[in-house]
């Protein structure tokens, strides 16, 4: 409908993200995929799992996010040492007034990047689960709220590398979307190393270091956070069918029944298809979700939430052909009925 507001507003909020994405672009080369799933998880409100070996740009991409939003960021790595004090923060004694005073952690911030967060044990990957689910932390007797928004993005090594804790289902099940990244084709990595040839030297003092990328991102933000704000509301006038909720549940409760697996999708995970076939189909600049939406996100929003029965993983069964074997009736469908998209 010409002049709708609603459809005005998607458009602006697919023009902010396309913004960003051009901005990420100039720092690191190729990752889409998973650019999408950041802005997806941004868009939402959602928490966002990032898998892969070392040295793909997760930190990178992180801080590039953060400043191509003007958000505030932090980023705490995780070791094996690690207090949750370390991240919720503290009750400190003030020896000149002799009282208790808060000294708030990095979790205090907008966009809080978990580095290595199976590296550290289970009682501090739980410190971070109220800040997750209620966006509250609390110290002692004090129950603080978070900034607005509040992300979580946490990167992790593949489980079976050594020194690694895997995540106990309570807090896998708290991030919206789990995304394994790759390597990059041999046309990006080339041009990640002509890009890395270029940076040259910065001087310091009486001194010099070999620049990084980290010392590119002195750019102008292409977005504010009211911009995000404006994104997060167009988020919700996007259309979402009876069918396509109908696809979401049939595909979630596939999971519970399937022979192969003790543990299904919780309920969780039904409400982050919806919300990120949303946020997905803003990004590409439409205002209602689509089948390809649904079977786009849902490997990263299934795969870590279930789990393989000792049978299934003595077989030789993996998570990816359980689910490939969950979205075959989905995976027919090409469009909605015309019925079911907004006039």
């Amino acid at each position: 409908m010409t002049g709708d507001p609603a459809v005005a507003a998607i458009d602006d909020a697919a023009r902010f993200a396309s913004a960003v994405r051009g901005r990420i672009a100039e720092v690191v080369v190729g990752q889409d995929e998973v650019v999408e799933r950041l802005l997806i998880a941004l868009f939402t409100g959602g928490h966002l799992l990032l898998e892969g070996v070392p040295g793909l740009a997760k930190t990178l991409l992180v801080s590039v996010l953060a400043k191509s939003i003007d958000l505030d960021s932090k980023r705490v790595q995780f070791t094996v040492d690690l207090l949750p004090s370390d991240i919720t923060g503290s009750e400190i004694l003030d020896p000149r007034s002799g009282e208790f005073r808060v000294v708030t952690g990095p979790v205090f911030t907008n966009l809080l990047l978990a580095d290595e967060i199976n590296r550290a044990a289970p009682k501090v990957q739980s410190a971070l689960l109220e800040a997750m689910q209620e966006r509250k932390v609390t110290i002692g007797a004090d129950t603080l709220p978070l900034p607005a928004p509040f992300l979580v993005v946490a990167t992790q090594n593949p489980v079976e590398q050594s020194g690694t804790f895997e995540l106990p289902e309570a807090q896998l099940d708290r991030f919206m979307l789990c995304h394994r990244l790759s390597y990059p084709t041999p046309a990006e990595e080339r041009e990640v190393l002509r890009r890395n040839a270029a940076l040259g030297v910065k001087r310091l003092a009486k001194g010099a270091v070999v620049r990084s990328e980290f010392d590119v991102l002195a750019h102008e933000p292409v977005g504010s956070i009211d911009d995000l704000v404006a994104a997060m509301e167009a988020v919700q006038e996007v259309f979402v069918s009876d069918t396509f909720t109908d696809h979401c549940v049939e595909l979630v409760t596939r999971t519970r029944r399937h022979p192969a697996l003790d543990l299904g999708a919780s309920p969780r995970a039904g409400i982050a298809l919806v919300k990120a076939s949303r946020a997905r189909a803003l990004i590409h600049g439409r205002r209602y979700v689509i089948p390809e939406d649904l079977l786009a996100l849902a490997g990263d929003v299934l795969l870590h939430r279930i789990r393989l029965s000792y049978e299934a993983l003595a077989d030789g069964v993996t998570k990816e052909q359980v689910l490939g074997e969950v979205l075959r009736p989905a995976s027919a469908l090409v469009t909605l009925p015309a019925t079911d998209r907004p006039r």
